[in-house]
């Protein structure tokens, strides 16, 4: 079987008024892990990103470590959902929240879990860009395209909530372990898969050897 390495972004931006792009930690994340591969001598065919800025400069900083060029599919189903909105959903619809005045970012972040929760299991309503059911679609679909390549080692680049969405899927675990996987990933950790045509198989998840060194055990994010 062929395999695909699939590796969260590094640190963004959150708190700033762009939070897609790498922070100074992000990028440096992502070198590290592009030289961990390199001594390792794991190479890789083909290069799969979201079409977030995050997820490009995060596969650019992989490729400078690796000191390698990739050729490169872009796939809007390895896009993160929209956070934000599902949080503000939530609060939304919260009655122990509302009368509260405006919640600040850190506040609002704290309810992600409840807000994807409720998400998971159709329960949030208000103005959102996609259903769980639209958000998993359009994973799976990405899924797919990459299970069709010929290439035979495949490195992917996206965001927590599709890793997690591909993960639940190819366990077959119910949609609140999506959730609590989500919450779970690290930045620039890599999740490796081995896979055909027809079928997937999780090998590891959540990986973070190229951070555990004492020199980079700072460098371990969730954000």
């Amino acid at each position: 079987m062929a395999e695909f390495y699939l590796v969260r972004h590094g640190q963004a931006s959150l708190g700033s008024n762009n939070y897609d792009q790498l922070s100074p930690m992000g990028v440096e994340q992502a070198e590290i892990l592009g030289r961990h591969f390199a001594q390792r001598g794991i190479t890789f065919d083909e290069l799969f990103t979201g079409t977030q800025l995050r997820h490009q400069q995060t596969a650019d900083g992989i490729l400078k470590g690796l000191d390698l060029d990739l050729p490169t599919t872009r796939v809007d189903g390895l896009n993160e959902y929209d956070f934000e909105s599902l949080t503000a959903a939530y609060i939304e619809q919260s009655a122990a929240l509302k009368g509260k005045g405006e919640i600040d970012k850190k506040a609002a972040y704290q309810l992600l879990k409840p807000a994807l929760l409720a998400w998971c299991q159709n329960q949030l309503q208000g103005e959102l860009e996609e259903n769980w059911d639209n958000f998993i679609a359009r994973v799976n679909n990405a899924l797919g395209t990459i299970q069709q390549s010929s290439s035979r080692r495949i490195l992917v680049v996206s965001s927590g909530g599709p890793i997690s969405a591909i993960t639940h899927q190819v366990l077959q675990a119910p949609a609140n372990m999506a959730i609590e996987l989500n919450l779970q990933i690290r930045n620039t950790s890599f999740s490796q898969f081995f896979f055909n045509s027809e079928n997937t198989r999780l090998a590891s998840f959540n990986n973070l050897a190229h951070l555990e060194h004492p020199d980079h055990q700072h460098m371990i994010t969730y954000a």
